[in-house]
């Protein structure tokens, strides 16, 4: 929907805020399905682990520097260091860290990574409030609903114009995550999004730089930022989504409340996707490929004459960096993770993702025998690689990661070695050991107990 049809439709729906906001109060701990819990905290378990490998990036560094240097209240912990700093501080940096890696969990109902945002808002403030588990986890929920649904209010239009979804309806989450969290009744929560709204902000054209992990710990920031300000009275319109000139007329050529509005009963937590490969989920279709055709056929770079990827087309303005010449940018290459994976590397180790990778000859060598095919009208997520041999024989293999695994179980095992891989070099084993059944605990523990086990490495 656009143009003149969208601004009618826009008219006619005027309580799409208020709606998903009743949604979101609605929701309480005791009441969730026991799978809903599940997930929620997998992904708590598994943003932790991400959060705690990235401890040590220069772009977190940076900003702890910056933050000392501002000074503040210290109230709130930073993870991987035996730092406080003030809260809003503690949402910006974590969050960044969570993204820095660009290891963390996705969603497709808004293109984006939610757990990088709502998770580091939330601990940041419960910290300071001495909340429980159970009151986080209930307010994650209910942010995530709403940042999906908001989301799907938008989408596509609001991604394809450019916009990282992360960081603009992140902080719509993170906001009402956060008002959830505080005990904000209905008015102070759609103000919250309002207040959010208008700090909504970041751009796609930033991926392969620093700018887009930053964009997760923003809209931690701006989420967290407006809930409290709504708390202390401050006011702004309470159909921020849907109003004229608003979130979505001012940032989409769509306008879908049919999609935020439908299901109120289903929970978007159910589609979260989990990475095992550190790099753009966009470029984790292509890799399983490679992978299944390198095991199976014996594959080595010497064979390999050309290589075609099959992606839809939308993956051009997201994972298609053809020359890439940092580990940053490596990680949003389609064809430098393809030809890691059909080299043998292991996509999921985070010391691959370097300059040196980058320009090693024998990868850049298959990376330039690789051409992306952009296919219109195909599932999201759909890859098939395509592999001519120097022998004249021509192998395939087709995967789509967007569809989700349906063994929580077994999902649930593999994040734990994620966990385990990705902690123990930070915290040794005993610490990992600890934090993990801290983590994996139905019974959640206590915030401040978590954060503290959360902080620098043992010397």
């Amino acid at each position: 929907m656009s143009g003149a049809a969208a601004l009618k439709s826009r008219s006619a729906t005027p309580r799409v805020t208020q709606t998903l906001v009743e949604h979101a109060l609605a929701i309480e701990y005791d009441a969730l399905p026991a799978d809903v819990l599940r997930l929620a905290r997998q992904c708590v378990l598994d943003w932790t682990a991400v959060t705690l490998a990235a401890a040590g990036d220069p772009l977190v560094a940076l900003l702890v520097d910056e933050a000392l240097e501002q000074g503040g209240t210290p109230v709130a912990s930073l993870v991987g260091r035996n730092i406080k700093v003030g809260a809003l501080q503690a949402a910006l940096i974590n969050g960044t860290a969570s993204h820095a890696l660009d290891y963390d969990d996705v969603n497709l109902a808004i293109s984006g990574h939610p757990s990088a945002v709502l998770a580091p808002a939330l601990l940041a403030l419960a910290e300071t409030q001495d909340a429980r588990g159970d009151e986080l986890l209930a307010a994650f929920v209910a942010g995530y609903e709403f940042a999906c649904r908001a989301g799907q209010l938008v989408a596509p239009g609001h991604y394809l114009r450019g916009f990282h979804a992360t960081s603009t309806v992140g902080s719509l989450g993170a906001a009402v995550a956060c008002a959830r969290l505080l005990g904000l009744d209905a008015r102070r929560m759609a103000h919250s999004v309002g207040i959010a709204a208008t700090q909504a902000a970041g751009l796609k054209s930033m991926f392969g730089t620093q700018c887009k992990p930053f964009h997760a710990g923003l809209a931690a920031q701006n989420g967290l930022r407006a809930a409290r300000l709504a708390a202390r009275g401050m006011q702004s319109r309470g159909d921020a989504l849907e109003c004229a000139q608003g979130f979505a007329a001012a940032m989409s050529s769509d306008f879908h409340p049919e999609a935020a509005l439908a299901g109120p009963e289903k929970f978007c937590i159910r589609e979260n996707l989990f990475k095992f490969h550190a790099s753009c989920y966009g470029t984790h279709s292509a890799i399983e490929c490679a992978r299944r055709l390198r095991a199976g056929h014996g594959l080595t770079p010497g064979k390999i004459a050309r290589v075609t990827i099959r992606v839809e087309h939308g993956a051009d303005a997201v994972c298609n960096i053809a020359e890439p010449r940092t580990g940053l940018e490596a990680k949003f290459s389609l064809r430098l993770t393809t030809a890691m994976a059909l080299a043998g590397r292991d996509t999921s180790d985070l010391t691959l993702f370097t300059e040196a990778t980058a320009s090693d000859p024998e990868l850049v060598a298959l990376r330039d025998r690789t051409r992306v095919e952009l296919v219109p009208d195909w599932p999201l997520m759909q890859t098939e690689v395509i592999v001519d041999l120097d022998d004249g024989r021509r192998v395939r293999a087709t995967c789509d990661t967007g569809i989700l695994p349906g063994d929580y179980e077994e999902q649930g095992r593999r994040l734990v070695a994620k966990f385990r891989r990705l902690v123990e070099p930070v915290l040794g084993a005993q610490r990992c050991g600890k934090l993990l059944a801290m983590l994996d605990d139905p019974a959640p523990p206590r915030v401040r107990d978590l954060m503290a086990e959360c902080g620098a490495p043992l010397q």
